[in-house]
């Protein structure tokens, strides 16, 4: 699983980059969050504070170990 940021819904307003644990989200060049899956330990924080709900939880079609 990962999170993901829909750009066309992204309005760069930034509460998930506040509310992530790890400062694995940035606003990027384009004004977009920016999901760093290495830093990501997906705990879900800035899916369910994002106020358009431009963060999806993707899940992986291969299975995790």
């Amino acid at each position: 699983m990962e999170f993901k940021v829909d750009k066309l819904i992204c309005a760069g307003c930034g509460v998930c980059v506040q509310i992530c644990p790890e400062g694995a989200i940035k606003i990027g060049a384009d004004g977009k969050a920016i999901i760093d899956q290495k830093k990501c330990i997906k705990c879900g924080k800035c899916k369910d504070i994002c106020p358009l709900g431009a963060i999806k939880e993707i899940k992986n079609s291969k299975e995790e170990n």
